[in-house]
């Protein structure tokens, strides 16, 4: 832990981050004066600021849920498998530029209203018959047909697709995605309904944004689609695998899959801390209960790491999901050389950067840069700054990167 800060507050701030945003740590001083927050609030080294609560940030509630405290990608998590395959088997980035075009053609990006097999999915139904007929807001009609296309889509943002190396020669694969649009309804429904409840209640909360639900009452139902989010995300997560792993076989022979990992990091848990059973909400953040595997990746053109959780009660057992930003999407946008990040991607195969929707003070259109390396943290920091949460296994360097 790098700091503690608990001046002024009902609750201490407990800290792994080397620097934090003004705007980030007003965001925790929040949650630290929270009436339904529990001991402390804990952030991870990747921490940044975000909607209500700051991604990477953690907190324990007490018999209630915070919905925008998991965030609107509920579920939104990663995926890495290891292979067989060794690096040598790679005559050249010919070949990573073919596995890249074949999974892009098979993984749409974006919505997947252009996804040619829509995904059967038997929760769906189940779903649906454990509701016995109350049908929540969020579903639209209940109907699944965008759901249904979504599966085993990347979409948009920071999502990805990498072809990786170990630093033993071993192929990896890994991605990072979520419950799409599914997940973002049922935050965008639940928050709503919590603000409203709230200022029922006259709740006085240190912003709005923070509402909660009880479990008493509609908290157990957002509990039940969060959950129900979460494995849709997980099955999509699972499906693009799939395609990935029999993308490599066609470009490369052979190729037998060793450990897999799939993990959520926007997703709220009862457990028990501090002798409480409490419900930890990680946005931004991952599980990393002792000798537990996780995933920490860095930006595209950074290495990634597979981990191995240390039980750190501190941080409620969780650590960081990745190298966090230090540039928002705008100011990626808006302050990068398009020269310099080139520069950072040098020998990993990718597509160029595309013309951002934002324009410059003379009305140019900007190009997005705001997925380069130069928009984030440095991961060998972000790692060394949680060597008491976790401990690296296995070091990655990309090869080939697909974004969202």
């Amino acid at each position: 832990m790098k700091w503690v800060y608990s001046e002024n507050l009902k609750r201490p701030i407990k800290s792994w981050c080397t620097d934090i945003e003004h705007e980030a740590m007003e965001q925790a001083k929040n949650l630290a004066n929270h009436p339904v927050v529990f001991r402390h609030v804990a952030l991870m080294p990747d921490c940044h600021v975000g909607y209500g609560m700051p991604i990477g940030g953690v907190i324990a509630c007490d018999n209630s849920v915070i919905p925008n405290a998991v965030g609107v990608d509920i579920g939104c998590g990663m995926g890495a498998i290891e292979t067989d395959l060794a690096d040598d088997c790679i005559q050249d980035k010919r070949q990573i530029r073919e596995l890249c075009d074949l999974i892009k053609q098979r993984v749409p990006v974006g919505e997947g209203n252009s996804h040619r097999h829509p995904g059967k999915w038997a929760n769906f139904e189940k779903y649906l018959d454990n509701l016995k007929g109350e049908v929540p807001g969020w579903l639209d009609n209940s109907d699944f047909t965008r759901d249904a296309k979504n599966l085993g889509t990347l979409g948009g943002g920071n999502h990805f697709i990498e072809l990786q190396k170990s630093e033993t020669g071993k192929i990896w694969l890994m991605l990072h995605s979520g419950s799409r649009n599914l997940g973002y309804r049922i935050a965008n429904y639940y928050g709503r309904k919590a603000i409203g409840l709230n200022e029922k209640w006259h709740v006085d909360l240190p912003d709005k944004n923070l509402a909660f639900l009880t479990l008493d009452e509609d908290g157990m139902d957002y509990i039940r689609d969060m959950n129900f989010a979460l494995d849709y995300a997980f099955e999509n997560r699972k499906r693009m695998m799939h395609i990935f792993k029999e993308a490599l076989v066609e470009i490369f022979g052979n190729v037998n899959f060793l450990q897999e990992i799939n993990i959520h990091h926007n997703y709220a848990k009862l457990e028990n801390h501090f002798n409480k059973n409490v419900w930890v909400h990680r946005k931004g953040a991952t599980s990393a209960g002792y000798g537990q595997k996780g995933i920490i990746p860095g930006s595209m053109g950074t290495s990634s790491f597979i981990v191995e959780g240390l039980g750190n009660s501190e941080s409620f057992n969780s650590c960081s999901h990745g190298a966090g930003r230090v540039l928002g999407r705008k100011q990626a946008c808006e302050q990068l050389n398009l020269e310099d990040c080139d520069k950072a991607m040098e020998g990993i195969v990718f597509d160029r950067w595309k013309k951002s929707s934002g324009r410059n003070k003379n009305g140019k259109k900007l190009i997005d840069l705001s997925e380069s390396p130069l928009a984030y943290k440095d991961i060998d920091e972000v790692i060394e700054s949680e060597l008491d949460l976790i401990k690296p296994l296995v070091r990655l360097k990309p090869l080939g990167v697909i974004k969202g």
